[in-house]
C-alpha cells in the first residue's frame, strides 16, 4: 500500500466527477493520458494496483481495470508481471523538452504590431452574445438553438452510417478541393428545390457556414475600386467582411417590405440582400419587388448576393420564391445554410452560382482550407438522405409557430411597442422603443435580471462609414449620414421555452417602463 503522500498525489491527478457527462472510465483514461504526456508519472514509478486506485478514487475496480487495459492497448502503459503497470517510455519519444519556466514577453512587446498588421479587426463592431447564455432564465437570444429540439437519435444514426468502414475509407482520403458527393446530391435534390432553385453539381460549393460563402464572394468580386450595396440595417458580419475589401458602400434603407433599392445601385458591382427574412428586421421582400430588383440588376449591370436567411424556418403561410429561382440571367449568387435547423456549431453552408464562379470559389477555398471536414459532410448527407432534415424542420416550425404566437401576444399585452414579426417564419422580432430610450442600456439592465436581448444599434451603418457612391448619386441626405438609431432591439425565440416567453416579456416591460420614465 502506498504512503499517504503517494495516495494524495494519485487523488489529485485523477479527479473524477459523476456530473461531468462522461463515464468514470472515460474520465480516468483522459486523466491518465494527461498525466503521462505532461510528465507527472515517471516511467520507472509503478501506478497503483487496480484495487488500490479504485479504493482511493471511490470507484468500481472494473472501471480502473478497463481504463488500464485500454491504455495498454494504445501503448501508453506496459504491464509487468508481479511489478504492476508502468508508463511506456516509447510514448514520450520524439517530444521536445518543454520549458516550464516563465516566458519573457518583453521581446515581443518591442514589435510595433499596429504597423505590421494590415487591418485592426479588433476595432470592428460585432454583435456580442454571452457564451453562457443557457444559465439565463429568459434567453431571448438570437442565433442559438434549443438543445431540446436537436434530433439526437436521428443524428446518431447518421453518424453511425458515416462511421462504417467503407464510408471511413471514402472520407479519410484527401479530396483536395472536392466536396462529399452525397451531401452535394442531397442539397441539389432535397434542399434547393424547396426554394425553387435548381442547379447542377458544378454550380454548388460546400462552405463552412453561410458566412464563409460571403467571404469567398467578397474576395472574388470586390476590391478598393468597386462598390458594394448593403441594406441598412444589415447583417453586421457581412458588412464587416465587405469592409475588408472595399470602403465604398451604398446603404439602402429597409422598409416594411424589405430593402428599398434606387438608382444608386448602378454604381454597385455587388448588392447584398437578405430578402426572405431581412436581417435584422425580419421583413420579407414581396414577389413583385423581387422581379423588379432582378430587372434593375440587368438594366444597371450589377450582381446580387442573396443570403437566403432563415428561409427553411417557415410556419406562417407560403414562403416567397428565392431570388435565385427567378433569375434568368445568372446575376444572383445564392448563399444558404443548414445551421438554423441543425446546429450553428456544425458550420455547414453552401453557395450556388454559375459554374465559372464556383470554379474560382473552389480554387480560392482550396488555398484557405481545401474543403470543410468530409466526415461532417458525409454525416449531414446521410441526415438529409434519410429524411431527418424534413422531419426536424416540421417539428421546429410547429414549435416556433407556438413561440411566435406567444411572443406576439406578450409584446402586445405588456410592451405595447412597435414590433416587426416574421411574415412567414424566422426566429426573432425586431422591436422599436421610444426614441429617447437606449436599447443598449435596456440590454444591460435586462441581463442583470436574467434576460438576454440584443441591442440593435450595431446593425446600422455608423455615421462615419464611407460611401463614395452616395456622393456620386448626389444625395445630400446620404452624403451626411445621420446618427444611427439606438432605440431598436432584437428578441429571439429559438432558444426560450414557450412558457417562459410571457413572464420574460413582463419583466422586460417593467424595465422599459422604468427607462422611459
Amino acid at each position: 500500500m502506498g504512503t499517504r503522500s503517494e495516495n494524495s498525489m494519485w487523488h489529485r491527478l485523477f479527479q473524477l466527477s459523476a456530473d461531468s457527462g462522461q463515464s468514470l472510465q472515460s474520465q480516468l483514461r483522459e486523466s491518465l493520458v494527461k498525466a503521462i504526456l505532461d510528465g507527472h508519472i515517471q516511467a520507472d514509478v509503478p501506478l497503483p494496483s487496480s484495487r488500490e486506485l479504485a479504493r482511493q478514487l471511490g470507484v468500481a475496480r472494473n472501471t480502473v481495470v478497463l481504463a488500464y487495459q485500454h491504455l495498454i492497448d494504445e501503448r501508453y502503459l506496459l504491464a509487468s508481471e508481479r511489478r504492476g503497470y508502468f508508463v511506456n517510455p516509447a510514448i514520450l519519444e520524439g517530444r521536445v523538452a518543454a520549458n516550464r519556466g516563465p516566458t519573457d514577453m518583453s521581446r515581443g512587446s518591442q514589435i510595433d504590431w499596429q504597423n505590421r498588421l494590415t487591418h485592426d479587426l479588433s476595432q470592428q463592431e460585432n454583435i456580442q452574445r454571452p457564451i453562457d447564455w443557457q444559465r439565463y432564465e429568459y434567453p431571448f437570444i438570437y442565433g442559438q438553438v434549443d438543445p431540446s429540439l436537436f434530433p439526437v437519435n436521428d443524428w446518431r444514426e447518421s453518424c453511425r452510417l458515416s462511421l462504417r468502414v467503407g464510408a471511413i475509407h471514402e472520407w479519410t482520403t484527401d479530396r483536395v478541393d472536392h466536396d462529399d458527393p452525397l451531401l452535394v446530391e442531397q442539397i441539389l435534390t432535397r434542399v434547393l428545390p424547396r426554394r425553387g432553385v435548381w442547379a447542377s453539381a458544378d454550380e454548388i460549393l460546400i462552405t463552412s457556414g453561410a458566412q464563409n460563402a460571403l467571404y469567398l464572394v467578397a474576395q472574388l468580386l470586390l476590391d478598393k475600386t468597386r462598390t458594394v450595396g448593403l441594406e441598412d440595417p444589415c447583417y453586421v458580419d457581412a458588412r464587416n467582411i465587405f469592409s475588408l475589401f472595399t470602403d465604398q458602400q451604398v446603404l439602402f434603407p429597409v422598409g416594411e417590405q424589405g430593402v428599398m433599392v434606387d438608382d444608386r445601385a448602378q454604381h454597385c458591382e455587388l448588392l447584398y440582400v437578405t430578402p426572405s427574412h431581412q436581417c435584422p428586421t425580419t421583413t420579407t421582400l414581396p414577389l413583385e419587388n423581387r422581379v423588379a430588383l432582378l430587372q434593375r440588376a440587368a438594366e444597371q449591370d450589377f450582381l446580387i448576393l442573396e443570403d437566403d436567411y432563415e428561409s427553411e424556418l417557415s410556419f406562417a403561410g407560403q414562403p416567397t420564391p428565392a431570388l435565385k429561382s427567378l433569375d434568368q440571367n445568372g446575376r444572383v449568387i445564392y448563399v444558404g445554410s443548414l445551421s438554423k435547423t441543425l446546429a450553428p456549431g456544425l458550420r455547414v453552408g453552401f453557395m450556388v452560382a454559375p459554374a465559372e464562379v464556383i470554379r474560382q470559389a473552389r480554387a480560392l477555398r482550396r488555398l484557405m482550407y481545401r474543403h470543410p471536414p468530409t466526415n461532417n459532410q458525409r454525416t449531414v448527407g446521410h441526415f438529409l438522405a434519410l429524411g431527418h432534415h424534413d422531419s426536424v424542420m416540421l417539428r421546429i416550425s410547429e414549435t416556433f409557430r407556438a413561440r411566435w404566437i406567444a411572443m406576439d401576444r406578450a409584446l402586445s399585452q405588456h410592451l405595447n411597442l412597435t414590433s416587426t414579426a416574421p411574415v412567414f417564419g424566422g426566429s426573432s422580432f425586431w422591436v422599436a422603443l421610444p426614441e429617447h430610450v437606449s436599447a443598449r442600456e435596456l440590454e444591460a439592465l435586462a441581463a442583470e435580471q436574467g434576460i438576454i436581448i440584443n441591442a440593435g444599434d450595431n446593425y446600422f451603418a455608423t455615421a462615419s462609414a464611407k460611401s463614395v457612391s452616395n456622393n456620386q448619386a448626389g444625395s445630400p441626405e446620404n452624403a451626411n449620414p445621420k446618427r444611427r438609431p439606438e432605440h431598436f432591439f432584437r428578441l429571439g425565440f429559438s432558444s426560450i421555452e414557450e412558457k417562459k416567453i410571457e413572464p420574460g416579456i413582463q419583466k422586460l416591460a417593467a424595465i422599459v417602463k422604468h427607462l422611459a420614465s
